[in-house]
């Protein structure tokens, strides 16, 4: 049950609506929204503990999926079997011999045992699924691989493709990200902080300052790693993207923006 009474008037922050941070936490407010509103759930103990509350109840739910269920009383399945009986012979498409009839009316099933014969299906899909991948990497291996004129014969690996979320050349659609990047140290493709540290002295920033949050980036089809940073404003941040070049001496800054309240 919602509190309606939080909020009120489209006011944003404490008192907090459940309802705002139900949508928050569903991914169902527009981008700038959520940019807006994520930093300051963030810094609001109480906000975060109402989003951890549905977070643990969305994990409850998806668990019922694996819950076995109980097979259904003899007596109301035999109840059921004489309803769907007496429903086709009342029917005159299904009128006839008794042994048409007793061919047309399906017995009820046990949940269960239905729940076992679809998972069963599901493992020989995901068999197969299987099987013809490794089909795939085995064709791979055989056949050739093109040589380009001015590689000197040698076959050259394909470039990885860029991780992370994809954002716009100029940093457009980063504001979505921080909220969950908060807190987050995944130095994506720069592997470890010493890198970073040496990307961001690069760019002649200072390494001992700590970020907010770090995550993978693709920005504009370039693998890169977002970096988060206060500005001593409320609910304000910079952020820089590094290429997964970047080292000393380059910088390789893809984008550097200052996002939230000016």
């Amino acid at each position: 049950m919602t509190d309606e009474s939080r909020g009120i008037g489209g006011t944003v922050g404490p008192p907090w609506s459940v309802d705002v941070l139900a949508d928050l936490h569903a991914g169902v407010l527009d981008e700038r929204e959520a940019a807006e509103l994520w930093p300051l759930v963030n810094a609001d103990p109480e906000a975060l503990a109402i989003i951890e509350a549905l977070e643990a109840t969305t994990a409850d739910l998806a668990e019922l999926a694996n819950e076995p269920v109980a097979p259904m009383p003899a007596e109301y399945a035999a109840r059921l079997d004489a309803a769907l009986a007496a429903e086709m012979r009342a029917t005159p498409a299904f009128q006839g011999a008794p042994e048409r009839r007793q061919e047309q009316v399906a017995p009820v099933v046990d949940l269960a045992a239905a729940r076992r014969r679809r998972n069963k299906r599901i493992g020989w899909g995901a068999g197969i699924a299987t099987v013809a991948a490794a089909a795939i990497a085995a064709v791979a291996i055989v056949v050739p691989t093109t040589r380009e004129p001015d590689s000197g014969g040698i076959a050259q690996p394909a470039p990885s493709a860029p991780s992370g979320p994809s954002v716009g050349g100029d940093g457009g659609g980063a504001e979505a990200l921080v909220g969950k990047a908060i807190g987050v140290r995944d130095f994506g493709s720069l592997k470890t902080e010493e890198r970073l540290d040496a990307c961001v002295a690069a760019a002649g920033m200072d390494a001992d300052v700590r970020p907010e949050g770090i995550r993978p980036v693709n920005v504009a089809g370039k693998d890169g790693v977002m970096v988060i940073y206060t500005t001593g404003k409320l609910a304000q941040f910079r952020i820089v993207a590094f290429g997964a070049d970047c080292g000393p001496g380059n910088p390789s800054v893809l984008f550097d923006k200052i996002i939230g309240a000016k």
